[in-house]
């Protein structure tokens, strides 16, 4: 048996992982890779993957760095089966449709600079929204905790991960001959105890564990201190009558966010304010959430069916035209704009930080893991000056990070998942994260487990 890593190795994005028996072949994850040029000059399907003689795919969740190359699998040749969850289809036929729009939109504005310029070559897209109905086609929905074959001789099932929703680790256990191996891939793991969404579950044995790493270096500042620094962020706002800007990834952290504003203003401990949700894609994945109500904890759940959710967002305002988005700039604080993309490359946040990184009432409020070389990577990083749509752009505006809010589970929380398995002494695969996160993840756990943590790179092989 072989597991082959075809992305998220030293790197955080385009999971993707193709595991091959003496009669299988089947994938976890096929995601797209973001962040630099580098990164993204790989997203293609390997030739050695051969995408027509795959059996399945198997999709931990929904975010594009796990499901954005489905798409050219199926260009490819693949015809078979993606097993996932209720939730990961959704919120993974979303994010795929959002993903082919701005490609399109991307290709026709670089097409129309390249006849201005009299060059004969055509930029097209990844993928078009054609390719992303075939692979609406495929999917098949397994429940939370139900065994399914994905091939004749793997047997698999879906546990929640508490990342996004229906999100999942994968169990898989392998019968060939004669022998029997027990695979785990945690895919994303969110953190104990955060609203919403379920605890991650536990799982007791494996032999042989893949495991994310991405801020395995560190434990985020505990949600309380997190909430509480959050409070007084928009209390000074509130009173300095500021704009609050906070990119946010549509599913998951908007949610969150809002959870927590609602919470706020339901306690009396910030005055409403205008809050803007700046994202078609966060607009319809909050409706999302709130139909998959079953995948949320209990209180979630009852703020949801109560409708004191709603009373408490009474404020809140969807922006869905450009020209509701551009209205914006118009807007006097105090006021929240939660926009897209929230890493701060792409998307409707670019504009407005064009528009409000030089003012000094401004308040950036970065709540997710901003990749290497990005704009809100270099923000964080102290930067004077940000270069966007070619404009040089001063930063008088301030400048927070609130890492507690992250959807993935820190240093404490990725050695509490592990901790079950650890007594078996599985095999240890680490991927989804930087060299300098996994080394420091490496350490702690041969420290607390005794165990030592592998970190292949880019198309290595693991034979088991």
């Amino acid at each position: 048996m072989h597991v082959t890593l075809y992305g998220a190795a030293r790197e955080v994005t385009g999971s993707c992982y193709l595991l091959e028996t003496q009669s299988s072949r089947l994938l976890v994850d096929c995601g797209m890779f973001q962040g630099s040029d580098r990164l993204e000059r790989q997203n293609y399907i390997p030739n050695n993957m051969s995408a027509e003689k795959l059996d399945a795919v198997v999709l931990t969740h929904g975010h594009l760095d796990h499901c954005g190359r489905l798409p050219l699998l199926v260009k490819e040749g693949f015809s078979g089966p993606i097993y996932a969850t209720a939730g990961t289809i959704d919120i993974a036929m979303l994010i795929l449709s959002d993903a082919a729009k701005i490609q399109k939109d991307d290709a026709d504005r670089e097409n129309r600079r390249r006849k201005g310029q009299g060059w004969a070559s055509i930029s097209r897209p990844l993928f078009t929204q054609h390719d992303v109905e075939l692979v609406s086609k495929l999917f098949r929905k397994v429940e939370y905790g139900r065994w399914f074959h994905p091939a004749k001789d793997i047997r698999t099932k879906l546990v929640e991960a508490g990342h996004i929703l229906g999100s999942a680790c994968v169990e898989m256990t392998v019968f060939e001959e004669g022998y029997t191996k027990k695979l785990v891939f945690s895919g994303d793991l969110g953190p104990w105890d955060m609203p919403i969404l379920q605890d991650p579950a536990r799982i007791e044995e494996a032999d042989l564990v893949f495991m994310e790493s991405t801020y395995g270096d560190r434990d985020h500042k505990t949600l309380p201190e997190t909430v509480a620094e959050f409070q007084d962020l928009l209390k000074a706002a509130f009173d300095n009558k500021g704009k609050v800007l906070i990119p946010t990834f549509a599913v998951g952290r908007t949610q969150q966010i809002l959870y927590h504003i609602a919470e706020m203003f339901r306690q009396k401990i910030v005055p409403p304010m205008p809050i803007y949700l700046d994202s078609p894609m966060a607009i319809a994945a909050t409706e999302l959430y709130s139909r998959h109500s079953e995948l949320m904890d209990q209180e979630s759940r009852l703020l949801q069916s109560s409708g004191q959710l709603r009373k408490d967002l009474s404020t809140l305002r969807t922006c869905v035209t450009p020209d509701e988005s551009r209205a914006l700039n118009n807007v006097t604080g105090p006021c929240l704009i939660l926009a897209g993309a929230g890493m701060c490359n792409a998307g409707r946040i670019m504009h407005h930080l064009r528009h409000n990184l030089g003012l000094p009432g401004t308040v950036l409020i970065i709540v997710g893991y901003q990749i290497k070389n990005s704009i809100g990577r270099r923000l964080l990083e102290g930067a004077n000056a940000v270069k966007i749509f070619g404009e040089t752009i001063k930063v008088n505006a301030k400048v927070k990070s609130l890492g507690g809010f992250s959807a993935h589970a820190g240093q404490s929380d990725l050695l509490r998942w592990l901790e079950p398995m650890a007594s078996k002494k599985p095999r240890l695969v680490l991927m989804h994260g930087e060299s300098h996160q996994m080394s420091e993840l490496s350490y702690k756990i041969k420290e607390s487990y005794g165990l030592c943590a592998e970190s292949p790179k880019f198309g290595e092989t693991i034979v088991v």
